[in-house]
């Protein structure tokens, strides 16, 4: 059964937009697991435009299902996870002023620097995913890594997705058949929506999480909250 986390980054924007505390990002945290979330994901940033590092103490204190906190493993950001340590950490390569993920690892030209940093978190009993694309020599470099798991960096299929669908999943089909026969456990993220989540799980092996905030929070607006988690839920059959 490949798992659901909802990212709730875009909650806490919406929040610092206004100062104060509405909408309640930790009611949003409990509610979520509530109404069957199998985790929750966030991506604290230097500049704490969404999630603040207070709120990831807080959500440690309440989320009973699975804590995945993403971000680049600056002196700071591995201070605060091994201090929380959650069930995941996802390693990203983004710089501090970037406005989204964009890009996967090069896991040829990082390998000793990722080495060293997954193995500092798998120490302390974190399982660690590194963010990723499909180019199947970084999933083989990988490996040398001793990440638990890769997280494929689904923009590009949600791109051509509306134009192409076969031609737009090819290159991740590929990457799931490698990512299977190296022993690496496989997640998923970026752009993936309500269109286009079921026919990426039926087409990707070994899928054992999703995690998705932008579209489905923007789904809720529509949906509401409860309603739109078990629509993103119901795609993942």
């Amino acid at each position: 059964m490949t798992k659901l986390s909802v990212n709730i980054n875009k909650i806490a924007t919406i929040r610092n937009a206004r100062g104060g505390n509405t909408p309640n990002l930790i009611q949003i945290a409990i509610d979520c697991q509530r109404f069957g979330a199998d985790g929750i994901t966030v991506h604290p940033r230097p500049d704490e435009r969404h999630i603040r590092y207070s709120d990831v103490y807080d959500l440690k204190k309440i989320v009973n299902t699975e804590f995945n906190i993403e971000g680049y493993p600056s002196e700071k950001f591995m201070e605060l996870v091994k201090n929380i340590k959650p069930e995941q950490v996802t390693l990203v390569p983004d710089p501090p002023d970037s406005l989204t993920s964009s890009a996967g690892w090069d896991t040829i030209n990082h390998k000793s620097f990722l080495k060293e940093v997954i193995y500092e978190l798998q120490s302390v009993g974190i399982r660690t995913s590194i963010f990723i694309d499909t180019n199947l020599k970084n999933i083989e470099n990988a490996v040398d890594t001793e990440t638990d798991r890769i997280e494929l960096y689904t923009e590009p299929y949600a791109t051509m997705y509306p134009v192409n669908k076969e031609k737009a999943v090819e290159n991740f089909i590929l990457a799931s058949k490698l990512a299977k026969e190296c022993n690496l456990d496989l997640n998923a993220g970026h752009d993936l929506s309500l269109d286009n989540l079921n026919y990426f799980y039926k087409n990707i092996e070994n899928l054992k999480e999703v995690s998705i905030g932008h579209a489905l929070i923007s789904d809720a607006l529509y949906f509401g909250l409860e309603n739109t988690i078990q629509m993103y839920l119901r795609q993942l059959k």
